[in-house]
C-alpha cells in the first residue's frame, strides 16, 4: 500500500469517518480547516435526487436568487431594441443588440454566462440555436431569460441569479459562493438553493425526492450533509 504524503495524512486524520453526515455549518467548518490551496475556491454542492430526468415529469430545472450572490462576475448579453436595450445597458448588460450580436455570436464571440431577450428578438435569436442550445445559453421563458423587463433579468443575472438542471443520473450541482464568504452567508446561500429544488419537486418524482446531499470546494473532498435538517427533502 502507497504511503500518504503529509497533505494525505492530514486530510485523512481530519476526515476520520468519511460515512459521517455533517450539519451544514460544522461541514463549512471543516471544509476551511481542509483548504489547501492558495486561491479562493468556489464552494459546491451536489444533491442526489429521486428522479430519472429521461422522463419529462420528472425534470427538475429553474432558477435561484442566491442571496449573498455567487463571487462570480457574470457576462450577460441582452437582445432587444430602443427603450429596452437602454435600459438594459443601463441595468448593467455587457453586450446589447439585435442582428448585429447574433452576426457577432456567429462570428464566434459567445463569451457570455446568461443570454436575454425580449420576445419580440426570439425571431433573431432563433437562428442561433445550434450555437446557444451546446452551452445551455439559449433564452427561455420558462427561465425568464425571455422577458419584457429585461432591466430586471439582467440585475437579477448579475445579482447571484443562478440557473440549476438535473443530469442524467438524477444529481444536480451548483457553485454557492466562495471561500472567502462568511459562513453566514454561504448558509444563506445553500439554504436558498436547497429550498428552490425541493420547491422545483416534479409531479413524477417518486419514493424519497432528495437523497443525498454534499458539499465540497473546488479542490477538497466532498462532505456527506445530514438531510435531517432540510425542510421538504
Amino acid at each position: 500500500m502507497a504511503k500518504l504524503n503529509k497533505k494525505q495524512k492530514t486530510l485523512t486524520e481530519k476526515l476520520g469517518d468519511n460515512q459521517k453526515h455533517y450539519p451544514v455549518g460544522e461541514a463549512l467548518t471543516l471544509l476551511r480547516e481542509l483548504k489547501t490551496t492558495k486561491f479562493d475556491e468556489t464552494v459546491e454542492v451536489a444533491m442526489n435526487l429521486g428522479v430519472d430526468p429521461r422522463h419529462a415529469d420528472q425534470m427538475v430545472r429553474g432558477m435561484v436568487s442566491l442571496p449573498a450572490g455567487t463571487g462570480k462576475t457574470v457576462k450577460v448579453a441582452v437582445f432587444a431594441k430602443g427603450d429596452k436595450a437602454e435600459a438594459a445597458l443601463a441595468a448593467g448588460a455587457d453586450k446589447v443588440g439585435a442582428e448585429d450580436l447574433m452576426e457577432d455570436m456567429q462570428a464566434g464571440n459567445l463569451d457570455y454566462d446568461r443570454v436575454i431577450a425580449t420576445p419580440d428578438m426570439m425571431g433573431v435569436v432563433g437562428r442561433l440555436g445550434k450555437l446557444l442550445g451546446p452551452k445551455g445559453l439559449m433564452p427561455n421563458p420558462k427561465l425568464g431569460t425571455v422577458t419584457p423587463n429585461v432591466e430586471q433579468a439582467v440585475k437579477d443575472a448579475k445579482g447571484g441569479q443562478i440557473e440549476f438542471r438535473v443530469e442524467k443520473q438524477g444529481i444536480i450541482h451548483a457553485g454557492i459562493g466562495k471561500m472567502s464568504f462568511s459562513d453566514a452567508d454561504l448558509q444563506k446561500n445553500f439554504d436558498a438553493f436547497v429550498d428552490a429544488i425541493v420547491k422545483a419537486k416534479p409531479s413524477g418524482a417518486k419514493g424519497k425526492y432528495v437523497r443525498k446531499i454534499s458539499l465540497s470546494s473546488s479542490m477538497g473532498p466532498g462532505l456527506k450533509i445530514d438531510t435531517t435538517e432540510v425542510a421538504g427533502a
